[in-house]
């Protein structure tokens, strides 16, 4: 039980078209929110999703002490498509090849608009394909957005995170259950455990493993251990269709690609009327501290502030983690107030 109001349910979207062709037949969006919308309609943040995170498995940062206060803030977390409780690939027969973050945005802005009548939001918050999705709602629309706070994400999905993600399709692509197109007969069970392990090597940093913090602050008795627990029972819980779907969503995440800035990512970076706060992880492999740096210089009203860390991605949403949690916190309160 929490102390604050918690309501939850879907939004039926109805036939959905996406943008790069098809549609999502009979789209749900499902969603939780966290405090109490006021009068004026102004204190409501925006919370995405990450990859494979559900409402239930992020909204642990939301509470009085928390990242995000719910006494003060109106928090609506819409669930990722793909992701076990939206419309997903694994669930949908007819499912698009590709639904972007732009498609999901979208569909938020509409579940914002349709259900809870607002318009404006005082600020979204994402970590990882969550701050993507900050992002893109900052840069669609410019005029509704007054804060994005990036933890653990970019603009542009770069190219060396790319390479990752197609490390992690074409694992899935090879297992002998794959019908193609991100489809399965079964799901893939050997496959699924390669699919850990490769992620275990890029969530954490080189820095976490030569320091053994799966041993020494985690617990683990030795690296084998770690994976087989830490890692592979995670995504053996997930659907290998949505795991597809949303890697691929994360593949081609880029805020400028659309018909408001054709491609190109300076002038998308420059109508953001949003104050910004990108908060990289110093040791993240994915979202580089580089690329936010090389972002800063475009945005209107930017501050790049890094997390100090040795836990790599895994900085950015740092349950369990009190040195990092405490910079969190610190940082987004002093920002959402400032």
């Amino acid at each position: 039980m929490t102390s604050w109001p918690v309501q939850e349910g879907v939004f039926e979207l109805g036939d959905l078209p996406v943008e790069r062709g098809g549609l999502i037949p009979q789209a749900r969006l499902a969603w939780q929110t966290h405090g109490t919308l006021n009068a004026a309609r102004d204190n409501v943040i925006v919370y995405p999703c990450s990859y494979t995170a559900t409402h239930a498995g992020q909204n642990w940062l939301i509470g009085p002490d928390g990242v995000l206060d719910p006494e003060r803030w109106f928090i609506v977390i819409p669930d990722m498509f793909s992701n076990g409780l939206s419309s997903g690939a694994a669930e949908t027969p007819g499912y698009p090849e590709l639904v972007t973050l732009r498609d999901n945005v979208l569909a938020q802005s509409r579940l914002l608009h349709e259900v809870f009548e607002i318009e404006r939001v005082a600020a979204v918050y994402g970590f990882s394909m969550g701050a993507m999705q900050a992002y893109h709602w900052a840069a669609l629309f410019p005029e509704r957005v007054e804060r994005a706070i990036v933890v653990c994400g970019s603009a542009r999905t770069a190219l060396h995170n790319r390479v990752f993600l197609s490390g992690l399709l074409r694992t899935l692509e090879a297992a002998p259950e794959h019908l193609g197109g991100g489809r399965f007969a079964a799901e893939p069970k050997a496959a699924l455990r390669a699919f850990a392990h490769i992620y275990a090597g890029w969530g954490l940093s080189q820095d976490f493993y030569r320091a053994e913090l799966f041993r020494t602050a985690l617990g683990f008795p030795d690296l084998e251990t770690y994976l087989r627990s830490g890692w592979e029972g995670g995504f053996a819980a997930c659907r290998a269709a949505n795991l597809y779907a949303q890697a691929l969503s994360w593949v081609h995440g880029d805020i400028s690609v659309n018909d408001l800035y054709g491609g190109d990512l300076s002038r998308a970076l420059a109508a953001i009327q949003a104050r910004v706060l990108l908060m990289p992880s110093e040791t993240d492999l994915y979202f580089r501290v580089a690329d936010n740096a090389a972002e800063l210089p475009h945005l209107r009203a930017g501050e790049l502030r890094p997390i100090p860390s040795l836990w790599g991605h895994r900085a950015g949403s740092p349950a369990g983690l009190p040195e990092e949690l405490t910079f969190l916190t610190r940082t987004v309160r002093a920002w959402l107030e400032g």
